[in-house]
């Protein structure tokens, strides 16, 4: 099969930044990471092998030195941790670390806190850590949430999950400024740029294969979103982790396949599926199902 890779894909700069401290401070000394340092069982397995600890509770760290993850942790939780003691290091990517900027400046202006992203995800239950009140919302379904704070007259101040596609993001900022005409709505943007990279490639991608695959952890926010929009945008997408997840039967008579990668998955795990991907001798197919444009040349992958 021929593979065409996305002009944008793989580890960003903020992950690499935060492996290489990791690393660092492993040669240092035993080191605990709070939670996991990114979204990837690659990078995972790496850390375990470098030594480093790994727990999810800040009572179960029983070194002195710490490290926070990619994903940015509360100043409550950071204070308490130097509290007990701990030499804090922090791994948290610098566009991260601006939309933890963005909110506090927002509830000075008086307004009412409002992330959009996933309430469950590491990034967001750190960006609200610090705040006595605020309002999560992940699609218009959850607007009703706004309604209490709405008729208060509230002035709202919202920023989103790095992570977030900025179509959906923006969308929902222009409902939220619809439904409340009278409630003064200021946004930050806080979408990361290699996240936006990443899906606006996704759009040429589509459009030239014939099936998408997205290499990236099943934890991987990100690289979920980026499967979703594949799907969105009308290819059949597979999200994996690493070669050992594909499947011969997803690529019978396909001629052309998309190849991208989340923001925490490690170049080796890319190439191990391209070479995989490009070994593949697809059946013939009846009939394709799908038309695309043979003018795009390959892309290599991001270094």
């Amino acid at each position: 099969m021929e593979v065409r890779m996305a002009d944008h894909l793989g580890m960003c700069f903020g992950v690499r930044d935060a492996i290489d401290l990791a690393l660092r401070l492993t040669r240092q000394g035993p080191l605990t990471i709070l939670g996991d340092l990114v979204h990837n069982p690659d990078v995972l397995t790496e850390m375990d092998q470098a030594g480093a600890a790994r727990t999810s509770s800040p009572d179960e760290v029983n070194t002195r030195a710490l490290l926070l993850t990619a994903h940015g942790t509360s100043q409550r939780v950071k204070n308490d941790l130097r509290e007990k003691g701990h030499q804090v290091h922090d791994a948290t990517c610098p566009l991260v670390k601006r939309a933890h900027l963005a909110l506090p400046k927002l509830v000075a202006e008086g307004r009412h806190p409002v992330v959009i992203g996933d309430a469950k995800h590491v990034e967001v239950r750190g960006l609200v850590g610090d705040l006595d009140q605020y309002t999560i919302l992940l699609n218009e379904a959850d607007l009703g949430q706004l309604d209490e704070w709405a008729g208060r007259g509230c002035k709202f101040g919202i920023v989103s999950q790095t992570t977030q596609p900025l179509s959906v993001v923006l969308g929902l900022v222009e409902v939220i400024r619809h439904r409340f005409p009278d409630n003064d709505v200021r946004f930050i943007d806080t979408v990361c740029q290699p996240a936006r990279d990443r899906q606006e490639s996704m759009h040429r991608l589509a459009s030239e294969t014939d099936v998408i695959v997205v290499v990236g952890g099943p934890e991987s926010n990100n690289s979920r979103k980026l499967t979703e929009l594949a799907r969105h945008l009308g290819r059949p997408a597979y999200q994996v982790a690493g070669a050992a997840e594909l499947r011969p039967e997803w690529f019978q008579g396909i001629q052309v396949v998309g190849l991208t990668a989340g923001t925490s998955t490690p170049d080796r795990a890319i190439e191990e599926v391209r070479t995989w991907l490009e070994a593949m001798d697809p059946a013939p197919a009846k009939c394709s199902g799908f038309s695309r444009s043979n003018s795009a040349d390959k892309i290599q992958v991001e270094r």
